[in-house]
C-alpha cells in the first residue's frame, strides 16, 4: 500500500516513489556536496536532502522523474524534511500516474460558457467588436482553456488561465458599481479579460509538466499579449470595416504592460490609469488566494494546525485546528 507525503511521520523510515522537482546541487561550508530536492505526489510536497552527493548522481535525475527514495523523516527547525540515504531513477511504466496528478478538475465547457455572457455585457462597440473576434476564435478558445497561469503556485494547472481570468472579470463586475463613473467598467472587464492572454505563447506543455518557451523566456507574457492583441485589433477591423479607437487600444495595452503593479514584479510600466491600478490589485488578489491555498493545501505537517516555515512568502501559515 503506497505511502502518499500528508501520511508521513517524524522519525519514519521511508521506501517509496515520489516525483522530484527543484533538484540543485549544492555545497556546504565544509565543501561537502549534497542534492537540494523536492518530493510530491498528490497530496502535497516535501523537501528533502541528500547528503555526500555527487555531479555523477546529479546528472541522473532530472526534474520531474519518478524516483525511488530511501530514507528518514526528520525534523530541523520545526519542519518536517526527507533525509534520503539513496535515490533510484524509475520508469514512468512503473508508476500509477494518478498518485502523482494534483490537477483540478475544471469545468472549462462551463467557464467559457460564463467568459462569453460576461464580454456580452460590454457596452462599448469597439470592445465589443474585439471581443466578438476572441470568441469567435475557437483555436484561440482551445489552447485558452487548455494553459496553465503559472507554473508551480499560482493556478498551475490546465485551464488555470481560464479560471483565473473568469474569476477576475466576475470580480470585475462584483465592484465596478460601486465606483460608478469614476471607473470605467468596459475598459476594467476587457482588461481582466486580455491581461494575461500572453500566456498561450509564454508556457508549453513537456512531458505533461508546464515550462517556458523560448519567446517566454526572452520577451515574457505582457509583450507577448500585446502582440496578440494587436493581431485581432488589426483582424476586427477588416470584419466591421472600421478603424479601432486609438485611445482604446493604447489604454488596453498599458493594462497588459502594467498588471504586474511594480517595476520589481516585471512590470514594464507602473499602473498609471485607475483601470490599471484596479486590475493590478485583482490579479495581485486571485493570485495570492491560489498561491496561499496551494501552500496549506501542499504542506506536509498534516497534523499540525500551522504550515512549515514557507521561505517564499518568510511566514507560516495558520490551517486551523484540526476538526
Amino acid at each position: 500500500m503506497r505511502t502518499f507525503i500528508n501520511q508521513l511521520k517524524e522519525n519514519e523510515t521511508v521506501r517509496e516513489i515520489y516525483q522530484l522537482t527543484e533538484i540543485l546541487l549544492r555545497e556546504n561550508k565544509n565543501g561537502v556536496l549534497y542534492l537540494q530536492f523536492t518530493m510530491t505526489d498528490r497530496t502535497g510536497t516535501l523537501d528533502g536532502r541528500f547528503w555526500n552527493a555527487t555531479e555523477e548522481i546529479f546528472q541522473k535525475i532530472k526534474e520531474y522523474d519518478y524516483v525511488l527514495c530511501e530514507g528518514t523523516v526528520q525534523r530541523f527547525q520545526r519542519n518536517l524534511q526527507f533525509m534520503a540515504r539513496k535515490l533510484t531513477g524509475i520508469s514512468a511504466s512503473q508508476v500509477n500516474p494518478e498518485d502523482f496528478c494534483r490537477f483540478k478538475t475544471l469545468d472549462t465547457v462551463m467557464l467559457i460558457k460564463r467568459l462569453r455572457e460576461m464580454l456580452r455585457t460590454l457596452q462599448s462597440p469597439d470592445l465589443l467588436n474585439l471581443a466578438d473576434c476572441f470568441m469567435a476564435d475557437e483555436e484561440f478558445l482551445q489552447r485558452f482553456s487548455q494553459t496553465y497561469s503559472g507554473i508551480r503556485l499560482h493556478h498551475a494547472y490546465p485551464g488555470g488561465l481560464l479560471e483565473h481570468t473568469v474569476t477576475m472579470m466576475e470580480v470585475v463586475l462584483a465592484i465596478a458599481p460601486f465606483y460608478g463613473s469614476t471607473l470605467d467598467r468596459d475598459l476594467l472587464l476587457m482588461g481582466a479579460f486580455l491581461h494575461d492572454i500572453g500566456k498561450m505563447e509564454e508556457l508549453s506543455l513537456m512531458e505533461s509538466q508546464p515550462a517556458y518557451t523560448d519567446s517566454g523566456q526572452l520577451l515574457g507574457h505582457p509583450y507577448l499579449g500585446i502582440e496578440m492583441l494587436q493581431e485581432k485589433i488589426e483582424e476586427t477591423e477588416k470584419l466591421v470595416g472600421e478603424s479601432f479607437d486609438p485611445e482604446t487600444a493604447m489604454l488596453l495595452k498599458h493594462m497588459i504592460l502594467s498588471h504586474h503593479g511594480t517595476l520589481e514584479n516585471g512590470s514594464t510600466k507602473l499602473p498609471m490609469t485607475l483601470e490599471a491600478m484596479v486590475l493590478y490589485y485583482i490579479d495581485s488578489m486571485d493570485a495570492k488566494i491560489s498561491e496561499f491555498s496551494k501552500y496549506i493545501a501542499d504542506d506536509p505537517n498534516s497534523g499540525s494546525g500551522w504550515t512549515n516555515f514557507i521561505p517564499p512568502i518568510a511566514r507560516k501559515l495558520y490551517k486551523g485546528k484540526k476538526k
